[in-house]
């Protein structure tokens, strides 16, 4: 059965009714007082014209309101100490002012779209005397006001914490209200305590002054941590090869920052030389980093292999491995040039030690660590370079310059007092990180630290999992396109069981798949992320997949038909008038409207399917008359 077809874009028919049947009123209560007709007669019939009255007139305030409502609303600003007013629940997620979007919303929707909006906008004078007010959305702005307005009752909306854990992408073009949406998110996660992780990278300084408020608001001294490629000496200094479990994590988290273009062989040959590298530092008990890494790549693992042998010598033959005969003859025909040096730069002392290992060392008591080095150090350099060139212009951009001294912190460096932090200890701390990537300028570097800091945050997301326990870590990721990778993906996958839940937020389909190679490939990484918000987006496959994503419901439709005809005869003449609802499946949010929606405003699709529309309000950080939050 077709429920019933409402059309309330019109003029509101029912007050000329509710004005009737109140003038029959008088008229009833004019003649019954003086006994013109009968009080039994006029009686129940006065009560019968107001019963009437009051229902029709009901009716028409129902029209006038929700016309009135069509002026939308105007942007809203908090203040922190306002929005800790809305958020006193910890197990709660607040989402700005709106309501739940139902099928008659979609139906009012598609009715706006027949007729010319702005006939309806000026609220009647009916309503200004019953003292309707609503402050509503100027035309400067941006975005059509009716899309706010097709429900003239908004109500602060709540979602529980425990439906985000799934991730949550936010989609919008620019200035659109991202940035205040993510910054209502992140004040909240301060606020409940969270570990906070922002990744910015546009540098966003009404966002920071945002997190700092919330930090100063609601947390102790010094948990704000900011870090600045290009102001370093603002911030802290981070080691993303600190925390591991096994070697070869640190070897697959440079793998990661690597193009996703890259070719699988090449990659591949990447992976195994930073490994080498890693293992040999381990061998000897030093700390790998990424500057370390660099010099061994870019100027070759004699050094390292050296000091590896001479350890290994040591531990197999005793203190006096260096007056063996072997050894002193194999060095005597070394500096004679009668053993191969794989390189100008070989010592006779190395190539003593790496032939010994070689020709008279048992296979037994070979290690593959060694053997490792060995091989490396017995490539042809020059195509060792060649199959590495992809892998040494990253190094090169993460450690040159004070950004060098920043993602390879020198803990013995006296001259450097900036406080040098993992994600280990700022979990254990419960700190907020701001990271600033400083795309604009430097675009390939910002998201190779992106891509890094995200390939180590993945790493402790598996460290927990395997570990357990941990506080709640509230992972933020503006421009996702910019630094998403694998690792970020496997976060999106499985970060919520190692405590990491991540909201990500982009401007178009487009981008993303630029980045991951494909359309195919982005929608699958957004397969990851369970709730979405869509702010305004312009992009027509953007708007394809958020339509997608909210589904479909019934729209009604009415159609009228008329005809007429004259027959051969004089005089004989017919007519006939039909009018026909039709109901039909469409998308309960249509693809052109998400490109109209003014500034702060979204369509959400939240706890799997739960549609909303809603605005976020303005976080204001600055206000000088804030008291202590709640």
């Amino acid at each position: 059965m077709l429920r019933r077809y409402e059309m309330p874009w019109r003029r509101a028919y029912e007050l000329y009714a509710a004005i009737a049947w109140g003038l029959g009123l008088l008229w009833l209560v004019a003649v019954g007082l003086p006994g013109w007709l009968h009080p039994r007669l006029a009686l129940p019939l006065a009560l019968l014209c107001l019963l009437l009255a009051v229902r029709r007139l009901a009716q028409a305030l129902q029209v006038l309101i929700l016309r009135a409502s069509l002026v939308g609303h105007a942007m809203q600003t908090l203040s922190t100490r306002e929005l800790a007013r809305w958020c006193q629940a910890p197990d709660q997620v607040f989402l700005g002012f709106g309501f739940e979007w139902q099928p008659q919303h979609s139906q009012r929707l598609y009715e706006l779209a027949k007729i010319d909006y702005r006939d309806l906008l000026a609220p009647p004078r009916v309503l200004r005397w019953l003292g309707y007010r609503r402050p509503p959305q100027p035309d400067a702005e941006i975005g059509l006001p009716y899309l706010h307005g097709v429900e003239p009752q908004e109500q602060a909306l709540y979602r529980p914490l425990q439906n985000f854990e799934g991730g949550t992408l936010l989609v919008g073009t620019t200035q659109s209200g991202k940035g205040v949406a993510l910054a209502t998110l992140i004040t909240q996660a301060v606020r409940r305590g969270d570990v906070v992780i922002v990744l910015d990278p546009k540098n966003s300084q009404r966002l920071k002054r945002v997190v700092q408020r919330a930090c100063d608001d609601y947390r102790e001294p010094g948990t704000f941590l900011e870090f600045h490629p290009a102001f370093p000496e603002h911030g802290v200094r981070l080691d993303f090869t600190f925390n591991w479990q096994k070697p070869t994590e640190i070897a697959s988290r440079i793998q990661s920052v690597l193009p996703p273009d890259t070719g699988g062989a090449f990659a591949a040959f990447a992976w195994d030389a930073v490994n080498v590298v890693v293992q040999a530092l381990v061998d000897i008990e030093e700390r790998p980093n990424l500057l370390k890494l660099t010099q061994c790549i870019e100027g070759g693992i004699e050094p390292v292999l050296e000091r590896s042998l001479s350890r290994y010598y040591e531990q197999q033959l005793g203190h006096g491995w260096r007056e063996q005969a072997t050894l002193k003859k194999l060095l005597d025909d070394a500096r004679r040039g009668k053993l191969k040096r794989p390189s100008d730069a070989t010592s006779p002392q190395l190539l003593a030690l790496v032939s010994y290992y070689e020709h008279h060392l048992p296979a037994a008591q070979r290690t593959k660590v060694l053997d490792a080095q060995v091989r490396t150090f017995r490539h042809n350099r020059e195509h060792y370079q060649k199959i590495t060139a992809n892998l040494l212009p990253i190094l090169s951009m993460l450690t040159s310059g004070d950004l060098g001294r920043s993602l390879s912190p020198d803990p013995f460096d006296p001259h450097d007092l900036r406080p040098i932090m993992n994600f280990e200890k700022i979990e254990q701390a419960g700190h907020v990180l701001y990271m600033c990537l400083d795309s604009l300028p430097d675009p390939a570097v910002a998201s190779a630290i992106g891509a890094l800091a995200l390939a180590d945050l993945a790493a402790r997301a598996g460290m927990r999992y395997n570990l357990g326990g941990g506080r709640r870590i509230a992972l933020f990721v503006d421009e996702v396109a910019n630094v998403i990778n694998a690792p970020l993906i496997e976060l999106l996958n499985k970060g919520a069981e190692g405590g990491v839940y991540t909201t990500c937020a982009m401007q178009t389909l487009a981008d993303l798949a630029e980045r991951l190679g494909s359309e195919h490939a982005a929608r699958k990484a957004l397969g990851n992320l369970n709730n979405l918000i869509a702010l305004r987006s312009k992009d027509r496959p953007t708007q394809d997949f958020i339509v997608e994503t909210f589904g479909k419901t019934a729209v009604h439709s009415l159609r009228h038909g008329l005809s007429s005809g004259a027959d051969a005869h004089l005089g004989d003449f017919s007519s006939s008038h039909s009018t026909t609802v039709i109901e039909g499946f469409e998308e309960r949010v249509p693809a052109d409207m998400l490109g109209k929606l003014p500034n702060l405003q979204y369509f959400a699709s939240v706890s799997g399917g739960r549609l909303l529309k809603g605005r976020f309000p303005i976080i204001v950080p600055d206000s000088e008359d804030m008291e202590e939050p709640p």
